[in-house]
């Protein structure tokens, strides 16, 4: 194999003297590809989620813990002398949240008091709406001030005084609007509440579940951060996995993910001890994920637990029942009618419809976590005990198992598996042809993939590659490019992890590095790739001569759901390093008919990256439009490490028949072609 030199790759559509590769796309034959190629993942890995895509801002807001995590006051400060301490009142705020805040005055009486909160390593201010919300219990005569100013120069951004209702023997919740001034120049800023000490009647108060939030995606309430969500929905997904990865798993066998702790208000909560070395507050639980399915048009993949810790332990067989009757519990609660007992109390919520849910998937990564005795008891009975109850009570939803067939697992059909390849992109370059072996039978879902080591290192001892970089990129784009290929059988597809916050991270590759100022969020090699190909879908593939790569070239073929021919090609390992012209003929285009090229190259060669810290782009993109030559090929050049999208115009192809109405009535589909 070459080995790739640190040279930018110089972009060319001209003639060359160089035989073109010859490319037909045939107008018959192929198959119907997913209807959900590519989607996302969510795990709450990277503080991903709290301090993340939910678009809280307040953090250790209702002072949760655990045996893992003790509650504290961490990220609390006292204003103006104000005594800050833990309570458990016998009293609490609820069974979920036991544990308050104590504010006492302090011995002046004559400031105001209060706390502050310096939020996920800062806050993002603006001259926008913030809703916010506090539970205090204690008597208090007078108002309470919530505030945003700057940590650097404490001044403030923008303040609301609220008037108190509260009481000496209850919990009064206190809602809030919130309009800053002025704009923040930077997110070291915190959020604080003060109040006037004299107006104490009994020398102290108590706070629970502190919260504020900044305007959210669809402005959904306690939703999603927009400028994360935004850049989500810009890659056109089709389904959302979740919850993603280990924080399924959870740390140990008494703290999975339990989906029924996740719904309902949030001082119901618990939240539970991560995966990922803090607590985590579930306020991204299981409604939010399908408000987010709702908001993005996504087709919701929902794991149930199947009884692995990610430290190895497992439920015994004889002792697995509950957990399967509590999985088909949270699939009631999903898409049961109203009149069921878990429809029912979705109904209770404000959601009397029912979501539509067809696929379930049963674990996560059994086959690593639980190597080898809790592998071994996921293929004896655990999987064969959730698939089977699964399948009588709801037989049209595609149950997926954890493992795929490539982790030496026989699935049974009609369920499918999941395959998750963590490569070096030279591995994506041989593994090509890896899914066109697969058969009928092996339905396999990709619900995690991406380059994440550098070629001739040592996987995972030598650590992951400290960005997405180009020819990182360019490797997936191959793999991408081969479940295209294999599109009948390959559900769908999707990069993982995706969401980096750059002040705390366990795994450094991933599409999106963001922090609390949004103007720093990043857009990785790889979110470019990926948006590329994701937001061109092929609904049919199309054979084509060659029928496979030819030694650099790596390509798939077919039409897109509105008739376009669609031509995706990656190129990676070319001779001497030179471009590689293509010449690509679509059987049955009229004369004059034209399409556009998207081309996708690095300003900074194979190892070039975004760097949050420079707010840089190393991906160039080109568009051209091309016109059919003489003989009917479009003609272009491919550069070493570049991937590029061809789309021909709908209306240039010769038909015969009539047009097929498909799943929505408003959009047609040629079915046929003349060849």
């Amino acid at each position: 194999m070459v080995l790739f030199k640190a040279a930018t790759a110089a972009l060319a559509f001209l003639a060359t003297s160089v035989s073109a590769v010859e490319i037909v796309v045939h107008s018959k034959g192929g198959n119907k590809t997913s209807d959900i190629p590519y989607g996302l993942m969510h795990e709450d890995i990277n503080n991903a989620g709290d301090g993340g895509i939910y678009a809280e801002l307040i953090r250790n807001r209702a002072f949760r813990g655990s045996s893992r995590y003790p509650v504290s006051l961490a990220y609390w400060a006292s204003i103006n002398g104000a005594a800050l301490s833990l309570k458990n009142l016998s009293t609490p705020l609820s069974s979920a949240l036991p544990s308050s805040m104590n504010v006492a005055v302090n011995s002046t009486k004559s400031k105001s008091i209060g706390f502050a909160n310096a939020g996920f390593w800062g806050m993002d201010v603006r001259k926008q709406k913030y809703t916010g919300s506090f539970y205090v219990r204690g008597s208090y005569e007078g108002f309470f001030t919530a505030s945003l100013q700057s940590a650097i120069t404490n001044n403030t951004l923008g303040s609301v005084k609220i008037e108190s209702k509260s009481k000496k023997d209850e919990w009064v919740q206190h809602e809030f609007n919130l309009i800053p001034t002025k704009d923040a120049t930077n997110s070291n800023n915190t959020f604080a509440i003060t109040f006037d000490a004299a107006g104490v009647k009994e020398g102290s108060l108590d706070f629970n579940l502190i919260s504020l939030f900044p305007p959210t995606y669809k402005n959904r309430e306690n939703g999603l951060r927009p400028d994360i969500a935004e850049a989500f929905a810009a890659l056109n997904p089709k389904f959302l996995r979740f919850p993603g990865g280990n924080a399924l798993e959870g740390p140990d066998l008494a703290n999975p993910w339990k989906w029924n702790e996740t719904i309902g208000p949030l001082k119901d909560r618990p939240g539970r001890p991560g995966v990922w070395g803090y607590q985590t507050s579930d306020g991204l639980g299981l409604v939010e994920y399908l408000n987010w399915c709702d908001d993005m048009e996504l087709e919701p993949i929902l794991a149930i637990w199947s009884g692995l810790a990610l430290d190895g332990a497992y439920i015994n067989e004889t002792d697995l029942g509950p957990w399967v009757e509590d999985a088909l519990n949270e699939i009631e609660f999903v898409r049961g009618d109203s009149s069921t007992p878990y429809g029912k109390l979705r109904a209770s919520l404000g959601y009397p419809e029912p979501w539509k849910l067809k696929y379930v998937e049963v674990g996560n990564e059994d086959w690593l976590a639980g190597a080898p005795s809790g592998y071994q008891s996921y293929m004896d009975y655990r999987f064969n005990a959730f698939n089977t109850a699964i399948k009588e009570k709801y037989p049209d939803i595609q149950v997926i198992a954890s493992p795929s067939v490539f982790d030496n697992m026989t699935i049974p059909a009609p369920a499918a598996g999941d395959y998750h390849p963590y490569r070096q992109p030279n591995d994506y370059y041989a593994e090509f042809h890896k899914f066109d072996h697969l058969t009928s039978d092996n339905l396999t879902l990709v619900g995690e993939f991406a380059s994440v080591h550098p070629n001739g290192g040592i996987d995972w001892a030598g650590g992951l590659h400290p960005f997405p970089w180009w020819i990182g990129g360019v490797g997936e784009a191959i793999f991408m490019i081969s479940t295209e290929r294999n599109g009948d059988r390959i559900i769908g597809s999707t990069y993982a992890p995706i969401l980096r916050n750059m002040n705390r991270w366990q795994w450094s590759a991933c599409m999106i590095e963001f922090e609390a100022d949004v103007k720093k969020t990043t857009l990785s090699t790889s979110y470019h790739v990926f948006k590329l190909i994701s937001t061109n879908p092929i609904t049919r593939n199309l054979p084509t001569t060659p029928g496979t790569n030819t030694s650099s070239l790596f390509f798939v073929a077919g039409r897109s759901e509105d008739g376009k021919g669609v031509f995706k090609i990656a190129n990676y390992n070319t001779t001497d390093h030179e471009p590689v012209p293509v010449s690509l003929r679509f059987e049955g285009l009229e004369k004059g008919a034209k399409a556009e090229l998207t081309l996708l190259t690095s300003s900074d060669g194979p190892f070039g990256y975004n760097d949050p810290a420079k707010g840089n782009n190393v991906v160039v993109m080109t568009t051209k439009t091309l016109s059919l030559s003489g003989n009917g090929t479009f003609e272009f050049e491919m550069p070493e490490l570049s991937v590029a999208v061809l789309e021909t115009g709908a209306g240039g192809y010769k038909r015969r028949g009539g047009y097929k109405e498909r799943r929505h009535p408003a959009v047609l589909r040629r079915e046929d072609y003349m060849s």
